[in-house]
């Protein structure tokens, strides 16, 4: 559901928020910044992207030369997902918490607040 900017997609322990770009379909959002928020309170962050967008910013690299002339891609908290769209993310990211591999995958932040 839309609240505000953010789509968010609740589950029964955790809720994973979205913030596709203002009128982009949601069937085809290919780059988003999301958070799984845990019902403690516990913050977890990350981009999702597709394949797609990682070969396009590769190749724009090339020419700009950067990550070496697009030799390499790298981003910290990022996940690359085959397909696009809100749907198939969520599919994605559910899997990542029912194995806890959240924990490796995304960026923890803790909870909403927390300074440290």
């Amino acid at each position: 559901m839309w609240d505000g900017p953010f789509y968010r997609v609740r589950r029964e322990a955790y809720e994973i928020c979205f913030v596709p770009g203002a009128g982009e379909d949601l069937a085809e959002v290919d780059d988003v910044d999301m958070w799984v928020i845990l019902d403690d309170g516990d913050r977890w962050s990350g981009t999702v992207y597709t394949l797609d967008v990682v070969r396009r910013n590769m190749d724009r690299w090339r020419n700009t030369g950067e990550c070496l002339d697009g030799s390499y891609f790298w981003v910290w908290d990022g996940l690359i997902v085959r397909e696009p769209g809100i749907p198939a993310m969520v599919r994605v990211i559910d899997h990542l918490v029912s194995t806890g591999d959240y924990r490796t995958t995304l960026r923890h932040v803790g909870p909403e607040g927390d300074l440290d």
